[in-house]
């Protein structure tokens, strides 16, 4: 018997190829995805999001659906880039999507790489709903990004293992939050070892983690050639187009990665040739950053980018 109750996850580091192995296992499986990565969600960010390039069906008014290769994708090229969008938001919304998934008799997929936003969906913990704190911003905001990285690594390490520790809305974020509540966010750790009402530990649904990587040299390369198709496809021009539609060069390089460095080349800031270097190196350094947060959650199956082993995997999960 099939059990839709399940829920399919799908995590790795950027580049992994885990978004197209997504798909396949949506049509296998009869799965709609729900992305969980925190860039994708914005309109207009394609490119340097490496968002899948599907299209919005509008013919149902009420319920618009994001489709790539005839799958639903949700919590995708929705939101505006010049509004902050929350985990906790992401917590709130994912959880209802994965109810109205299961209420139609889909197995919903889970994929993505913003790691603490998939933990938050999952596992039962509880995120602070923190307001702006404009006056603490201010102040945080004139330090470093490197002196405020290591002030989360002594207030929160665990958020610190997964943030891109030269992101400065990022740092400042989840400094205020710590600030303000006085506590970091509960480790994984502590939320894996709370049972729950029945006894059983871990977290709110039954679950199935596959963790899609590759060995750091073919990583690498993948990121390599994944950056330079993007830089060929107009990567550059997407973020033109960001700031002349109204977002401040400060409000793209708060985003990180791609949005930072290429905002950086457009101010003349640095050149051509340092925006391939320190943006190839960047990501790297985000990848290792991403599996450093995976390697503690050891619910994760970890598999190569092929559909055969992920097909058998997900067969036996949702016939147990």
């Amino acid at each position: 018997m099939i059990h839709n109750s399940r829920i399919l996850i799908l995590v790795g580091p950027t580049s992994s190829g885990k978004s197209e192995l997504a798909v396949q296992l949506a049509k296998k499986f009869h799965g709609e995805i729900i992305s969980a990565d925190s860039r994708q969600i914005y309109k207009g960010m394609d490119l340097g999001t490496g968002k899948v390039p599907g299209k919005w069906n509008l013919s149902n008014k009420s319920y618009p659906t994001y489709i790539y290769k005839s799958i639903p994708h949700h919590l995708i090229d929705f939101q505006n880039p010049a509004r902050q969008y929350s985990a906790s938001r992401f917590q709130t919304v994912a959880r209802k999507k994965i109810a109205q998934i299961i209420k139609r008799g889909v197995v919903p997929i889970i994929c993505g790489g913003t790691a603490h936003w998939i933990d938050a969906v999952i596992y039962n913990q509880t995120l602070p709903e923190v307001k702006p704190n404009t006056k603490l911003r201010a102040k945080l905001e004139k330090q470093s990004a490197e002196a405020l990285f290591k002030r989360l690594i002594r207030l929160d390490p665990v958020r610190a293992s997964n943030i891109d520790k030269f992101n400065k809305r990022r740092l400042i974020r989840a400094l205020e939050i710590v600030i303000s509540t006085g506590r970091p966010v509960a480790p994984l750790g502590a939320v894996l070892s709370s049972p729950d009402a029945s006894g059983e530990p871990k977290g709110r649904y039954p679950t199935l983690w596959l963790g899609v990587n590759l060995p750091q040299k073919d990583l690498y390369q993948k990121i390599d050639a994944r950056l330079k198709q993007r830089f060929k496809a107009g990567m550059i021009n997407e973020v033109t187009q960001l700031h002349k539609s109204g977002l401040s060069f400060k409000r793209l390089e708060s985003f990180g990665l791609e949005y930072k460095f290429i905002s950086l080349f457009l101010q003349k800031k640095i050149s051509r040739e340092e925006l391939v270097i320190q943006l190839s190196f960047a990501i790297k350094h985000y990848s290792k950053r991403q599996m450093t947060w995976w390697k503690r959650n050891q619910e994760i199956i970890w598999i190569k980018p092929e559909i055969k082993k992920a097909i058998k995997l997900t067969k036996k999960f949702l016939k147990s």
